[in-house]
């Protein structure tokens, strides 16, 4: 499953491509993601200014001038392929396509179909199901070494199992759980509880500094992923674990 760093490469590709365009054609070819998609999608979202994205986790977030944002969630194996309109572009398991007034397609590929899509009110964004019990974003301020310490009080899970725990903090998955931890010298297997303290110090330092790398490098591509121009992620090579 794609996590921060992908997703936030993900982001940034959209962003670059759809912020301040309007969407011209908007296409569902199948509804039943991992959960079926609102109704009324494509007249909803034909005619849209796109104003801007977020990331929250590992969702992101098209902000519409309408008072819309498009919640987008890439599953298991979903990816993001931008083309020009009318171009050969990838169709096979193309669930969803959005198409822009200068000529460029946005369609999100997913043959697993463990992604979706939703629609929430830009203003109620924080509120959403998924995103209430959200843990702060790690690359933000709001995530510290005494913050982490207080989350992890008490707990008895491993310190892995806690990280992955998205209340706890967004974002990560297994992959930058790891590399963060190896870097902080702290045992995945470590009690959550005995973190706290100079540990804790360690570990924000260390995911803070994983993420920044990993998003430099475009993300980590296994089997499935790419950035939405097609090309690779690279930070796999950097892996110590």
């Amino acid at each position: 499953m794609p996590e921060l760093p992908e997703v936030e490469t993900v982001m940034r590709g959209m962003a670059a491509r759809l912020t301040g365009r309007r969407l011209v054609r908007v296409a569902v070819h199948r509804a039943d993601l991992r959960w079926p998609l609102p109704p009324g999608l494509e007249r909803r979202l034909t005619g849209a200014e796109v104003l801007g994205f977020r990331r929250r986790g590992k969702y992101i977030l098209m902000r519409l001038a309408g008072g819309d944002s498009l919640l987008l969630h890439l599953g298991m194996s979903g990816r993001i392929v931008i083309a020009r309109a009318g171009a050969n572009a990838v169709t096979l398991h193309e669930h969803f396509v959005v198409e822009t007034d200068d000529g460029w397609r946005v369609g999100l590929v997913d043959p697993r179909r463990f992604g979706f899509i939703d629609l929430v009110a830009t203003a109620a964004e924080d509120g959403h199901r998924l995103l209430v019990a959200l843990g702060p974003e790690p690359l933000e301020d709001g995530f510290s070494a005494l913050g982490l310490s207080a989350a992890l009080a008490g707990k008895r899970t491993s310190i892995k199992a806690a990280l992955m725990d998205q209340g706890v903090v967004a974002g990560l998955g297994n992959i930058y759980v790891c590399e963060a931890l190896f870097r902080a010298g702290i045992s995945p297997f470590r009690v959550a509880a005995t973190v706290p303290g100079v540990r804790a110090e360690r570990l924000v330092a260390a995911i803070r500094a994983t993420l920044t790398e990993a998003i430099a490098a475009g993300g980590s591509s296994l089997r499935d992923y790419a950035q939405p121009n097609g090309e690779l992620g690279y930070f796999q090579h950097a892996w110590k674990v």
